[in-house]
């Protein structure tokens, strides 16, 4: 796909600036977009399987913008976090809107936040990781860029890993094992890191020291700048953006597993340990995260480079329908195990 495709991402943040302008029936317009209106036009969407050549072209002005958009997304990000946090608080919003709202701002942190922090989050300079870590905060996920990279993507499809999903695990199993898993992860690898460096435990240079630090001194800014009304809701919107993320990522790895070899290591991640969806609107919507597959085998290939692979398991829908099937476990069991089965073959 072309650069200029993938300003069509930009409808979901200017959907939740609908929601905060006009509120009302609106305040649920994110909501609405990302999980009724995508996933019903990609009911009816072929797949596309190609891959883009042009996107392929080093050194040109278009491969510039592909990165260009991602960085413009930090501050429109980041503007309407600020608005929802001056619009949350006020007494005339009535309590639909609130909830609206806040439901809005929780899809914009974990599609748009969380989701583009992924992609910056493996990039090797210091100013893309950076804002990933900006965009991260905005969901109290800052471990993420720690766990994902060091932990998840080596440990991906095996047990080691509380990022990948169980044959038969419920979402709602899932959630709880993951959310604490992924934390403690983090905090294992951080600690690992400061022991062979040969520093103290408790200290700045820890990364997870860091993470927790910003993240408490940002709710503590909210908590003294608005108070105990804004912050709730600001602490259910990172909620929502947390439980989208770990919803994708039970979407992405259900019941695929690499095999484990004589010396006790794994094989090696290959194309068939990944969930893939080349369903066209949520490539643009969620800057190619569903060509999954592709992403695991070199993590550190651009979004716009990333390519269908055949010998992936592909899913029967795009992420946004998936991630509603997969909030019902029986109908999810039935139709998602057959294919997870043919895969671990």
């Amino acid at each position: 796909m072309k650069s200029s495709t993938y300003f069509l991402a930009f409808i979901l943040p200017i959907t939740t600036v609908i929601a905060l302008s006009f509120q009302d029936v609106w305040s649920y317009a994110t909501l609405v977009l990302a999980f009724g209106i995508i996933p019903t036009l990609e009911l009816f969407a072929a797949p596309n399987l190609t891959s883009n050549k042009d996107s392929k072209k080093k050194n040109t002005i278009s491969e510039g913008l592909y990165d260009y958009l991602l960085y413009l997304m930090v501050p429109v990000h980041s503007l309407i976090l600020i608005w929802f946090l001056n619009e949350i608080g006020s007494p005339e919003l009535l309590t639909y809107e609130m909830v609206g709202l806040t439901l809005s701002m929780g899809v914009q942190c974990g599609a748009i936040g969380i989701n583009v922090a992924h992609e910056l989050g493996h990039r090797k300079s210091s100013f893309e990781r950076f804002l990933a870590r900006t965009l991260l905060l905005s969901s109290l996920y800052m471990h993420f860029i720690v766990e994902h990279n060091r932990g998840h993507h080596k440990h991906v499809a095996t047990p080691k890993d509380p990022a990948s999903a169980r044959m038969n695990e419920s979402i709602y199993a899932f959630w709880p094992r993951t959310l604490i898993g992924s934390f403690i992860s983090a905090w294992n690898i951080a600690k690992n890191e400061q022991l062979k460096r040969g520093k103290q435990l408790l200290t700045w240079d820890n990364e997870m020291v860091q993470v927790v630090i910003i993240q408490a001194t940002l709710c503590l800014l909210i908590f003294f700048l608005f108070g105990w009304n804004v912050l709730f809701p600001f602490l259910i919107a990172a909620f929502i953006g947390m439980l989208l993320l770990e919803t994708v990522n039970y979407i992405e790895h259900y019941g695929l597993k690499r095999k484990q070899l004589e010396n006790g290591r794994y094989e090696r991640v290959q194309a068939w340990h990944s969930w893939n969806s080349d369903y066209p609107v949520g490539r643009i919507m969620l800057f190619e995260l569903t060509r999954h597959s592709d992403h695991h085998y070199k993590a550190s290939k651009k979004y716009q480079h990333l390519e269908h692979l055949k010998e992936s398991p592909q899913l029967p829908t795009g992420y946004p329908g998936m991630m509603l099937l997969s909030l019902l476990p029986p109908l999810w069991f039935k139709i998602v195990n057959p294919l997870a089965e043919k895969a671990n073959r």
